[in-house]
């Protein structure tokens, strides 16, 4: 899971300054090891399909909105995700975010917002959201990596790495320059109501499951809004109906 859609939650930066000096390691070195961190390829090939179950927590000037999200991916970037809050504590009722993605097309259902096409930059992110890792065979997708040195993310070192797709948003990712896991990552989101904003999303409490490490808390923050995911289920390879990824009809 890529890395969880967090960026197609409503409005759900933190730029560090890049610290001195190049890496003897090269970006495709520091790849291959994030991939073989992270289970290895013959263990994230495996992987056809993921459903992750668990809690989110929105915080607002008004106070912190509690909830359930669920996502369900399916190779290459076909991705759902479904948000439920009780906003009731905030003086709302319940509301309901349900993104679909087929791999082409999106279609956004807010029960607060409306309803919606997905376009621009939130459109080119799923694209190039691709499960299991969008660091597999990034080459064969046209996708170029340039490692930019190294940044401390939180009291960590990380080496810094950006991904510059065919088409959309550049990506930044930060691999952990112990673990090879990926700490963070930043990226360019179209935020209703907002526009453009860039959005960070550290990743931490990274768990094995069916032989892959995957994280189970996330932290997404951006200028406008913090949110806070914590993982309760996941499972890989389950039947998933083509439906759940295409806009319903009459929508």
């Amino acid at each position: 899971m890529m890395p969880f859609t967090a960026r197609a939650f409503l409005v759900i930066q933190l730029m560090l300054g890049v610290a001195a000096g190049a890496s003897a390691q090269t970006a495709d070195e520091i790849v291959e090891k994030s991939i073989a961190a992270a289970g290895g390829r013959a263990a994230l090939e495996k992987l056809t399909s993921r459903s992750t179950h668990g809690t989110i927590a929105v915080s607002t000037p008004a106070g912190e909105i509690p909830g359930t999200i669920d996502v369900v991916n399916q190779a290459p970037n076909k991705i759902r995700t479904l948000i439920t809050l009780d906003a009731s504590s905030v003086g709302g009722g319940t509301v309901v975010i349900d993104n679909r993605f087929d791999g082409t097309v999106g279609y956004a259902m807010d029960s607060m917002r409306g309803n919606r096409d997905m376009t621009g930059m939130q459109l080119a992110n799923l694209r190039n959201s691709y499960f299991p890792s969008p660091l597999l065979n990034y080459k064969e997708r046209g996708t170029r990596i340039e490692l930019k040195g190294k940044e401390t993310v939180g009291d960590r070192d990380a080496y810094s790495l950006t991904l510059t797709p065919k088409e959309g948003p550049v990506v930044h990712i930060f691999i952990d320059a112990e673990s090879y896991l990926t700490d963070r990552s930043v990226v360019t989101i179209d935020a209703p109501e907002v526009g453009s904003i860039e959005q960070t999303t550290d990743f931490t409490d990274y768990r094995e499951v069916d032989g892959v490490k995957i994280p189970f808390s996330f932290k997404g923050s951006s200028s406008v809004q913090t949110f806070f995911v914590l993982v309760k289920t996941v499972e890989h390879n389950v039947k998933i109906d083509p439906a759940m990824f295409v806009k319903p009809a009459g929508k």
